[in-house]
């Protein structure tokens, strides 16, 4: 079920960031929901999320878990991750709401890639579809949100050409995308590009 924390959370409850500091993700967070690649399916279940770095420490800032069925969202919605530890699969976080599922997999990028300054995990099964095996795709067997997971990311920027492409499918994880840039315009263009492609073919 897409929103089950696979992770142990060492959530620390605190108070809303000011607006301004999660404006811009929001921002680019309400114009992903508008394409479709973050929302709920029918039976009212969640999906995608969003990130954003705020420092070279690794530190970033995520929308919540089970955030992802809501059009629109404010600060309440928003988490900072501390840091996350696959080997011993916590993730420390705080903010009002806990970090989303998919933490560990965003933490992954970050830490592999200092240029990277924005994720995007999105669902599209179309997009899913016709990217999968054909870009840089995690293995089958490896699930969503988990320690695995974040392993298999680092595999895939070590060894394909993904850090250069900037997006990849998960073969385990239905209709699961990641894409990630410098910013978050860099991300969402990433995946919009590969949208239009769609309905050019």
């Amino acid at each position: 079920m897409e929103g089950y924390i696979k992770f142990k959370p060492h959530w620390t409850a605190a108070p809303a960031l000011p607006y301004e500091q999660i404006e811009e993700i929001n921002r680019w967070r309400t114009e992903v929901y508008r394409l479709g690649l973050i929302g709920a399916y029918p039976d009212g279940i969640g999906y995608g999320n969003i990130s954003v770095r705020l420092d070279a420490g690794g530190r970033f800032l995520i929308s919540g878990s089970a955030t992802g069925d809501l059009p629109e969202l404010d600060a309440r919605h928003y988490c900072v991750v501390q840091s996350a530890d696959p080997e011993r699969n916590t993730v420390v976080c705080e903010g009002p709401v806990v970090a989303s599922s998919e933490s560990m997999s965003h933490a992954a990028i970050y830490g592999e890639c200092p240029e990277v300054c924005a994720v995007i995990h999105a669902h599209h099964r179309e997009l899913w579809r016709r990217l999968l095996h054909r870009i840089p795709t995690a293995r089958a067997e490896v699930t969503y949100g988990s320690p695995e997971m974040a392993g298999e990311i680092v595999r895939l920027l070590r060894e394909t050409d993904l850090r250069r492409t900037k997006i990849f499918v998960t073969a385990g994880h239905e209709e699961g995308i990641f894409a990630f840039g410098a910013s978050l315009e860099e991300a969402t263009w990433r995946l919009r590009d590969e949208i239009k492609h769609i309905f050019l073919e």
